[in-house]
């Protein structure tokens, strides 16, 4: 599976772009903040309905008064079969996106094309809060299995609607509200646990698959445990929901449930987040990128498209080698705003400045 075009018109500093992309590893040069990383974005969208920098379409759309919408085309090859995704991304309203001149919904695109990205800012995952490793995890799950985006969707709307209703009650409960409530609780429980379960499942298979990329990566074999930490340790969320009723009451929040839980990284017996050092951080954290992209690759029987965003300029020579033997994918986009190291082998280079994209060789 690969992009064999991709076409830009008012995305993010880009006024019109259309490039060719080649088979193989293609490398975008430039400075900071010429566009190298807007065009992995957009190729990110086109694959996943999404971004993996920001929430909404509009912060995607070319800053100019003038300018209401962005609209993002890739061609890509699947196989046997030749796709055009096209989407248009607005300043208001909702963002249309077709696959062959066919609508499309973000749940019947995700796992369509695979693609994993690779970022510096990836360090939060070890070094973050919660959420960023729970955003991970459900990344990960949207793209194995699209029905999950649904159901982490259904509990960020159960949730919003119960958290209303608490702070609307001001600690107390009319038999009307407790009522309303009791049925949130049992959406909350349903769909949490669903959430939560898939989660723990997903953490089970990549421990192992981090462990083997954290020893190719770093070039030594450390012990490396992860675990899915939830917010109710025993019983089922529904009577966790029941006992934290009147603090969630009292708080105007929900205090358990899938929002709240975590995945604990450890190596060595030791917290990642509180003992590594940080060559064993940025390591680990890219580990558990790399096992997300073996994972995919399992789950959808092919390989799936690699974005690396200047991942190497954080990294000493010995664990850049350890990512580029470790890596494998059909096609890698990679970028760089300093110096390429000559152990880095490619296929094709492009120039990137102020919006614009020249092919060098």
């Amino acid at each position: 599976m690969r992009f064999t075009r991709l076409w830009l018109t008012d995305f993010r500093n880009y006024s019109h772009l259309e490039v060719e992309l080649p088979e193989g590893t293609s490398l975008f040069v430039g400075s900071n903040g010429e566009g190298k990383t807007n065009l992995l974005e957009a190729i990110f969208y086109l694959a996943t309905m999404a971004s993996f920098r920001v929430s909404t379409a509009a912060a995607m759309i070319r800053s100019d008064l003038e300018v209401s919408q962005a609209v993002v085309r890739g061609e890509v090859v699947a196989g046997e079969r030749e796709l055009l995704l096209e989407a248009a991304l607005r300043q208001s309203g909702r963002s249309h996106f077709q696959v062959n001149r066919q609508r499309m919904r973000r749940r019947d695109l995700l796992g369509l094309i695979p693609v994993s990205v690779f970022m510096p800012d990836d360090l939060v995952l070890v070094k973050g809060g919660p959420s960023e490793r729970r955003r991970y995890l459900d990344e990960a799950l949207a793209q194995i299995d699209p029905r999950l985006d649904v159901v982490r969707s259904d509990v960020e709307n159960i949730l919003r609607q119960r958290n209303a209703l608490l702070r609307q009650s001001g600690s107390r409960l009319d038999p009307e509200a407790a009522m309303t409530l009791e049925v949130w609780d049992n959406k909350l429980a349903e769909a949490g646990e669903q959430l939560a379960g898939a989660r723990r499942s997903l953490t089970m298979r990549l421990e192992p698959k981090t462990a083997t990329a954290y020893a190719e990566i770093a070039g030594q074999v450390l012990p490396v445990e992860m675990a899915y930490e939830s917010t109710w340790q025993t019983g089922e969320l529904s009577e966790a929901l029941r006992q934290a009723r009147n603090e969630d009451l009292r708080r105007g929040v929900s205090t358990v449930g899938p929002h709240r839980d975590d995945l604990s990284v450890i190596l060595e017996g030791r917290s990642v987040r509180t003992h590594a050092s940080q060559g064993e951080q940025r390591s680990l954290a890219l580990a558990l990128r790399l096992a997300v992209h073996r994972e995919l690759a399992e789950a959808s029987g092919q390989s799936p498209l690699l974005l690396l965003d200047d991942v190497f300029s954080e990294l000493d020579p010995a664990r850049s080698q350890g990512v580029l033997r470790a890596l494998q994918s059909e096609q890698t986009l990679l970028t760089s705003a300093g110096a390429v190291s000559s152990d880095i082998a490619y296929d094709a280079r492009f120039r990137v400045a102020a919006g614009r994209v020249y092919r060098e060789m």
